[in-house]
């Protein structure tokens, strides 16, 4: 029997708040630990950094400084420039790649901001990129992803812009392949779903110490595979 294809890309995406850069890099270290080398990325589109510079120079954010389709634009290049050198990155070094932020995530910013009419010409341009294994879409409610991003205070995202990103996110048609993990809950809570899930996959490429072990510390959460969307199964 020919052996299932290997896990090489795993995304997690979500509106800003829903913990993404927290699972992300909890994820690359549980898979490093338990001898499958991954490293985490974080694909951001330069938002926050382009927000500082605004600020610096009079204006209250990015979008303010350069207009909406300009930001939009930038965004998009700034994005595609990161996941193309995770992915060659990856390909390079044989890790698994454990994405902060996905392709997707740029379609769903496109139209939060109100920018569905550049979606075409982005969706063109991030068509090189291969559709990762699994994606995680990590689910909060906007009310509560808000609250904390105002406790971390790096940054800010309107109550208004949180809510259309999330309705973004649960209409892009990529939306049945993503695997749904409630992150309302206490981080090691969400990273034991998360990791549940994986264990199938990863005892599926044939690894006896897989199927004993699963994914790190954590076996298989009983029932997971039937929640996973076909297209995500190995």
């Amino acid at each position: 029997m020919s052996r299932r294809p290997r896990l090489r890309t795993i995304a997690l995406v979500g509106i800003d708040g829903s913990g993404k850069t927290t699972q992300a890099q909890r994820l690359a270290a549980t898979l490093t630990e338990a001898g499958r080398p991954a490293r985490y990325h974080r694909n951001a589109g330069g938002r926050r950094w382009l927000g500082r510079a605004a600020q610096r120079l009079g204006r209250p954010d990015a979008q303010r400084l350069l207009g909406r389709d300009a930001m939009l634009v930038t965004e998009s290049v700034l994005r595609w420039l990161a996941i193309a050198l995770a992915l060659l990155g990856c390909l390079l070094s044989g890790r698994v790649a454990v994405m902060d932020r996905y392709a997707v995530c740029q379609y769903a910013s496109l139209r939060a901001h109100g920018g569905q009419r550049w979606e075409r010409l982005v969706r063109a341009g991030y068509r090189l990129f291969p559709r990762p294994q699994v994606t995680f879409l990590l689910t909060v409610d906007p009310a509560e992803a808000y609250r904390r991003i105002e406790q971390r205070g790096t940054d800010h995202e309107s109550l208004e812009y949180l809510a259309a990103a999330d309705l973004a996110y649960h209409a892009v048609p990529e939306y049945p392949t993503f695997v749904p993990v409630r992150a309302d809950r206490p981080p090691e809570e969400v990273a034991r779903e998360i990791r549940g899930h994986l264990a199938g996959w990863l005892a599926a490429e044939g690894d006896p110490a897989d199927r004993d072990s699963g994914c790190g510390e954590v076996r298989a959460v009983p029932g997971a595979t039937a929640l996973i969307p076909a297209r995500a199964l190995p």
